[in-house]
């Protein structure tokens, strides 16, 4: 359904909002950790920062981040920079002109729920929603809880 610009970009935005702190994401490291080539991704950046859903900035402390909080960023946003047809009503014969109940195609009626169902979800769902949640992190133990754990909970007596 989408191309692979458009997965390979929601790749990469769900990753800096997974990596995404308090410095930027370099691009070398979503290459790296996504799989995405480093030319394809460079291209795919500059397409979202272009589009402003992306920042780019370049030097010391620079990379990438969102533009805006993840949970504004919805779908629909990112895939209509690389896949207009996705977005807007097409034909899935590919004919150049909008499909619709008025102007259809053979598979019109066959397609138009798909359409619609791929539709909604991309315009109802935001780049936090099928982003993983930061894992949590493990609280540090203390020295007592540590013995107390490889002990069974019982402290040994002290050596004289």
């Amino acid at each position: 359904m989408l191309s692979t610009t458009s997965q390979y970009a929601l790749r990469a935005l769900t990753y800096i909002v997974n990596h995404e702190g308090e410095s930027a994401v370099l691009g070398r490291c979503i290459s790296r950790d996504t799989g995405i080539p480093q030319n394809y991704l460079s291209k795919i950046l500059t397409g979202l920062n272009n589009a402003g859903i992306v920042s780019a900035a370049r030097g010391t402390g620079g990379g990438y981040r969102l533009a805006a909080p993840p949970e504004s960023i919805m779908l629909e946003q990112v895939v209509a920079v690389f896949d207009r047809d996705v977005v807007n009503p097409c034909c899935l014969l590919g004919y150049k002109r909008p499909c619709s109940d008025e102007n259809a195609c053979s598979a019109h009626s066959s397609w138009k729920g798909t359409r619609e169902a791929l539709t909604t979800f991309l315009s109802g769902t935001s780049l936090a929603d099928i982003s993983f949640p930061p894992p949590a992190k493990p609280k540090p133990r203390s020295r007592s809880a540590s013995i107390a754990r490889r002990t069974g909970g019982h402290r040994k007596p002290p050596r004289i």
